[in-house]
């Protein structure tokens, strides 16, 4: 729906399961209309689409693009964002780092984007910019060199020029501008601010610019801003509060690059700090109830001295705060939003008040997008009707937008 500064606030529809367009379109018919129905008062409600590579496809088949142009229509809604990170099977099956697969080295990732792109380009309301999240490029634990990390990045500017020539062309012809918004998130090849940055001035804007100065035949000066223009961050404020790092802080580093936020998903990580009253056993203890096997829950741990631990999954940060300099723990799992703390443990829910107050000052992005995926495995005595807590979430955000 739209909000304030022309931006527009939705929930990403990664939450409800479903692999198929026919999984995919029923929760839209249940979940997306009982939730427009709830927090829109009669207005427009944008969707958060996610597509696996198989409903995408579907999608594209026969006339279906063009039932769902006219099912959107006749209920008042649209899409003006997409989830494209997570390719596969999302939910029910063991995900863990296979949600990077395939990752931006692969045809598989190109294609599939530009898959999505075709979508979006045809749903996209006239004078809406569009936006596609997606992977931080690949799984670093799955590189053991610099070197190799390097060649990833390497291979994946290419690719990602791939699709950008296929933006710059529909925004000619069709006159929509849609962006492809990379993702930073613990322990993928990009996972904070400074690693984005080096992508974007060692390989995005070096040797992308001569691509498409290739491909396209344009200027360096028309090849850098088409890149500005049409690879942008998706800003999961979860994500780089695992980096601990603070909004203002990011937003400042990428306009000073010019780099450009497609989107913000709006989320929290759980957080544990030593504390004079609360044990670490008792910590620990609340903690194992969010290690679960379908999702990497990867753990950061701070030390007395400010140093970052980064651990690839929660079992290892929880062994981890025995340490005599343990200060602070943050754990990749997303919780509901509208939560401050959970038992012993806390969240970080104060970085998205935080996000959310420069957002007013400075209004860095025009997309808005709540993302609690884990409804299905939190603890049972957080699990409640899921259309209510969506929109609890969405509520609690245009709370944050008026206070």
């Amino acid at each position: 729906m739209q909000i304030e500064q022309n931006a527009h606030l939705t929930y990403c529809t990664n939450i409800h399961p479903g692999e198929s367009w026919e999984e995919v379109f029923a929760s839209l018919q249940t979940y997306g209309l009982e939730v427009k129905n709830k927090v829109s008062n009669n207005q427009a409600f944008g969707i958060g689409l996610r597509l696996s590579r198989r409903s995408a496809e579907e999608l594209i088949q026969g006339n279906q693009l063009d039932h769902f142009k006219s099912w959107l229509d006749a209920h008042n809604l649209y899409v003006f964002t997409m989830n494209g990170f997570p390719y596969g099977d999302f939910h029910h099956v063991t995900v863990k780092d296979q949600v990077h697969t395939p990752d931006w080295t692969t045809a598989d990732r190109v294609v599939y984007t530009k898959s999505l792109v075709k979508i979006l380009a045809h749903l996209l309301p006239e004078g809406m910019e569009g936006g596609i999240s997606t992977s931080p490029l690949s799984y670093k634990y799955w590189f053991k060199t610099n070197e190799q990390i390097e060649e990833v990045k390497n291979k994946a500017t290419l690719s990602l020029m791939s699709v950008v020539e296929d933006l710059v062309r529909i925004k000619n012809q069709q006159g929509k501008t849609i962006h492809i918004d990379i993702e930073p998130e613990p322990d993928g090849v990009l996972e904070n601010t400074q690693e984005v940055i080096s992508f974007y001035q060692d390989h995005l804007l070096k040797t992308g610019v001569v691509v498409l100065q290739e491909k396209l035949k344009c200027s360096q000066s028309d090849a850098r801003k088409h890149i500005l223009d049409h690879i942008q961050i998706c800003y999961d404020v979860c994500h780089f509060s695992l980096a601990y790092e603070e909004p203002k802080d990011v937003m400042a580093q990428f306009q000073e690059q010019g780099i450009k936020v497609g989107k913000i998903q709006i989320s929290a990580a759980l957080k544990s700090r030593r504390s004079p009253d609360i044990s670490i056993k008792e910590q620990q203890d609340c903690l194992q109830q969010f290690d679960e096997p379908v999702y990497l829950h990867q753990a950061v741990v701070q030390r007395e001295d400010g140093n970052l631990d980064r651990y690839p999954d929660l079992q290892e940060g929880i062994h981890a705060m025995t340490s005599e300099n343990f200060k602070e723990l943050r754990a990749h799992f997303h919780i509901p939003i509208f939560i401050p703390d959970f038992q012993v443990l806390e969240s970080t829910q104060n970085d998205i008040v935080k996000a959310l107050k420069l957002w007013q000052e400075i209004s860095y992005s025009s997309h808005l997008e709540v993302e609690t995926y884990t409804w299905t495995i939190l603890p049972e005595h957080l699990q409640t009707d899921i259309t209510s807590s969506i929109v609890r979430e969405l509520q609690w955000v245009l709370k944050q937008l008026e206070s």
